[in-house]
Formats: C-alpha cells, structure tokens, sequence
C-alpha cells in the first residue's frame, strides 16, 4: 500500500511541476496573438459575425485558417479586398450559394439569411485577413 501511495505522490509531483513549465510556456507564445486577438475582438462587426457565423451551418464546410470542403476565411479574407462592393457581393454568394471561384464544389445557397445578416458575416471574414 505504501509503494502504491508513494507512486501516486511521485506522480502528482511530477505532473504539478511539468503542468507550470508548459503553462508558462504556452502562456509566452500566445501572448502576442491573444492581445492582436483582443484588438480585433473589440471589434463590433467582428463581434456580430462571429455569433452569426457560429449560430449557422457555416463551420461544417468551412474553418478559419485551413482549407475544408471550402475555402479557409482566411484565404477568402486574402483574396478579396475589405469594401462595400466585395462586402455585398460576398453576401449574395452567402445567400444564393455559388461555383467556380474555389474548386467544383458548390457553395449550398443560405435563403434564409437575412441580407444584413450575410452581409455581417463577411465583414467578420474579411477581418481575419493577415
């Protein structure tokens, strides 16, 4: 029973010391995109969009920084420049879907998104570019 209580102890020991070194560390790395993180998260449109985004089917096809069934947001934030026309023209692929832009798989058209809705959802897109 001893050697039993004496390895759980080394054990726990063990792990309390590791647990704060990869703390720290993690803690370091991600400092600087935690802050660029919270600048962009003050940000209303970013705020809107990203309920909106979460609140949808959106994520089942595609992420933010890796390429899915569609494109990356990322990637779109890239290709496309942050204005009115790119904004609205964005929203109406949102709604009645669309092809050919990004491979032969075709964007589901979103009927039920509301136009101002759509159009949040690609500001908070166009936000993530780099």
């Amino acid at each position: 029973m001893k050697k039993v209580f004496g390895t759980l102890a080394a054990v726990v020991v063990l792990m309390a010391c590791g647990g704060g070194t990869e703390k720290k560390a993690t803690e370091e790395t991600a400092t600087p995109t935690a802050t660029a993180a919270n600048d962009l998260s003050a940000n209303p449109d970013y705020q809107k969009g990203l309920a909106l985004v979460a609140g949808s089917d959106c994520l089942t096809c595609h992420k933010t920084s890796e390429k899915n069934i569609g494109p990356a947001y990322k990637d779109v934030a890239a290709k496309y420049e942050n204005n009115e026309e790119n904004i609205k023209m964005l929203a109406t692929k949102v709604i009645k879907g669309g092809a050919g832009v990004w491979g032969a798989i075709p964007m589901t058209p979103h009927p039920q998104i509301k136009e101002e809705d759509a159009e949040a959802m690609v500001k908070y897109v166009l936000l993530l570019k780099k």
